[in-house]
């Protein structure tokens, strides 16, 4: 019987020659460069030897407009070496780059050196890596004018900071657009005096005139420097972090929201948040605020004051950008909360880093319609059953809350749960703040909240926010 007649020896003969010529060119295959089998012709460098017999390809592989082609690491084109090199850690690119004159053409093309990051750390006081002088050199003098999206990341020392400084000093040819100063351990640019952190601040902020994003919280900015940057980027700047800067003064930034119409995302300090900036944000030349987020810091606890925010200018904000996100991080003492919330307040977003009182929970739930996500960090021993039912009943965005050191009987967290229905996406809480019931224990809660979910939930044994 021949394999016409049995197709099952055909269809082996077949496979057992297709597996064979695979494994043909597979054993082919050298280091540095890949011969491949085309057209019964095998391809090995620059030679050509023709098969004795034709391998059974199926036609669509037989077509003469296929070519023999060699592949090398060394003639990879440069769109492709430039996409490998962006996944790269600076060190292993640097190292790749040695490998051939080609490799290293692609490692000084301009869009390889747009998005750079700074690391500046002691080694005798920090266990992460330094961005070597050397290359930063290197940088300084062939791609200063390529640099558009910088970051420095110093640890807590003040040389840190200073070498940053001086760094901006010397981006004198730069079209920076995105700009990020970040301190991984306490504010350090907070160190450095504030001359030199100024100047070296202003070089970037004249000779960009392009920026759209600057992140500076935690350091020494003050109003003059704010006005450089209004001057020179008015036009461009979208968003602007500046928490934690003493410096700057509600006429300063005030001066900001006055000149850059483009601006949509803003953080600050609650002592530079005043009624004439939300006004400012509100007029009909400037676009749609998408975020606002205000940090609630006591300076100087028991002796700080805070202003309250007029209702009307929450209102005007609101109508002008009905869908901006206003976030607010509390970190004060319970006889601190005094100003908040006594009139209805179109917060979204919710933090309180240290024990926040029985009382300002019930104003959240009476007047924070908007409200979208809460956390609790610490609240005492009071139970909050009234204050959370509230906030379930009131505020009907709610989509996700964290409660940590509290206490919130079974049945009303049940009960809460029910309220809020599967709109609730993320509900962290941990287990010692669920106080068992006549209704409910640990174990029956689990069931029942899953079930108001519509997914399996458990309580937390650790924060997760």
């Amino acid at each position: 019987m021949d394999a016409g007649e049995c197709p099952m020896a055909a269809a082996t003969s077949v496979h057992s020659s297709s597996t064979s010529y695979n494994l043909e060119a597979y054993f082919r295959m050298k280091r540095g460069r890949l011969t491949v089998t085309i057209d019964s012709q095998v391809v090995e460098g620059s030679k050509r030897i023709k098969k004795q017999k034709k391998d059974p390809l199926p036609p669509k592989f037989q077509k003469s407009q296929m070519q023999p082609c060699l592949l090398e690491w060394g003639s990879l084109p440069h769109h492709v070496v430039l996409h490998i090199f962006q996944y790269l850690p600076l060190v292993d690119r640097a190292r790749a780059s040695s490998v051939c004159r080609r490799w290293n053409e692609v490692f000084h093309i301009p869009e390889l050196w747009r998005k750079f990051e700074f690391e500046l750390n002691q080694p005798a006081t920090s266990y992460l890596k330094s961005t070597h002088p050397d290359l930063i050199q290197q940088i300084i003098k062939k791609h200063a004018d390529h640099l558009q999206y910088v970051s420095f990341k110093v640890d807590s020392c003040t040389e840190s900071a200073e070498a940053a400084c001086d760094i901006l000093s010397q981006l004198v040819n730069c079209s920076i657009k995105t700009l990020g100063l970040i301190s991984t351990a306490k504010p350090s640019f907070m160190n450095v005096s504030k001359s030199h952190f100024v100047s070296a601040l202003t070089v970037v902020f004249v000779n960009s005139k392009s920026l759209s994003s600057i992140k500076i919280d935690d350091t020494p900015v003050d109003d003059p420097s704010l006005k450089v940057l209004v001057a020179n980027n008015s036009d461009t700047l979208k968003l602007l972090k500046m928490s934690s800067c003493p410096h700057v003064s509600p006429a300063g930034i005030l001066c900001v929201a006055d000149q850059c119409h483009g601006l949509r995302e803003l953080a600050l300090n609650y002592h530079l948040l005043s009624d004439e900036l939300l006004l400012a944000l509100s007029t009909e030349k400037h676009v749609r605020l998408e975020h606002l987020r205000i940090d609630v810091v006591s300076e100087n606890p028991g002796q700080t004051q805070f202003h309250t925010i007029k209702k009307q200018s929450w209102d005007a904000l609101i109508r002008h950008s009905p869908k901006v996100n206003i976030v607010m991080y509390f970190f004060l003492y319970e006889e601190e909360f005094d100003a908040f919330f006594r009139e209805e307040t179109p917060v979204t977003h919710l933090y309180f880093g240290r024990a926040v009182s029985k009382a300002m929970l019930g104003r959240i739930g009476m007047n924070c319609p908007r409200l979208i996500e809460l956390v609790v960090c610490a609240n005492g021993l009071q139970p909050l059953d009234d204050e959370l039912i509230r906030i379930a009943d009131r505020c009907k965005n709610l989509t996700a809350i964290g409660l940590g050191e509290c206490e919130v009987s079974c049945s009303a967290f049940v009960e809460f749960v029910k309220m809020c229905g599967r709109r609730l996406t993320q509900l962290s809480i941990m287990e010692e703040v669920l106080i068992p019931d006549n209704k409910y224990n640990l174990e029956q809660i689990h069931f029942e909240v899953s079930k108001h979910l519509g997914r399996m939930w458990f309580p937390d044994m650790m924060p997760t926010w």
